[in-house]
C-alpha cells in the first residue's frame, strides 16, 4: 500500500473553469501508480471542484451563467460581504458544489468518461492562486 500527497497551485484570474487534468495525470505518470483511489480536495471556500465535459466550452458558459443567475451578485441580498459583491455569492455557489472529489486509478490509468475533464470552478471576479490538494492511496 502507498500513499503520497501533492499540492497543485492554480493561479485563476477571475470566474471561470479551469482545467487540470492533465496536471492530475502527469503526477499519476510521474509516481507509476497502478490502481488506487486519488481524492483531490480543494482548501478554499469560494471555489470548488468539478469533473465536467471537457469537449465544447459552451458547456462551462452555460454552467457560469446558470450559477450566476441562482446566485446572482447583489450585495442588497446577502447580509456577508466584506470582500466585494461576489463574496458570498461564492461561498454559497462552492457550498452548491464540491470541496472535493474521489477519482478511481486502474492500471496507472485515470478512470474517466471520454468527454471528462477535472475543473477548479473559480466563483470570485478577482486573481486568486487556489491549492488543490491530490491524495493518492494505493499502489
Amino acid at each position: 500500500m502507498n500513499q503520497k500527497f501533492f499540492n497543485l497551485k492554480i493561479k485563476t484570474n477571475g470566474q471561470k473553469l479551469y482545467e487540470f487534468t492533465n496536471e492530475t495525470y502527469d503526477w499519476i505518470k510521474d509516481n507509476d501508480f497502478k490502481n488506487g483511489i486519488l481524492n483531490i480536495s480543494i482548501q478554499h471556500t469560494s471555489a470548488s471542484i468539478l469533473v465536467q465535459e471537457n469537449a465544447d466550452p459552451d458547456v462551462q458558459k452555460d454552467l457560469i451563467n446558470f450559477f450566476d443567475k441562482i446566485v446572482p451578485m447583489d450585495k442588497k441580498l446577502y447580509i456577508h460581504n466584506a470582500e466585494g459583491k461576489d463574496d458570498m455569492p461564492a461561498h454559497i455557489k462552492s457550498s452548491l458544489t464540491n470541496n472535493q472529489i474521489s477519482l478511481s486509478i486502474k492500471n496507472g490509468d485515470l478512470l474517466l468518461g471520454t468527454w471528462q475533464g477535472i475543473y477548479l470552478f473559480e466563483h470570485r471576479l478577482e486573481p486568486h492562486t487556489r491549492v488543490l490538494i491530490h491524495h493518492f492511496l494505493g499502489e
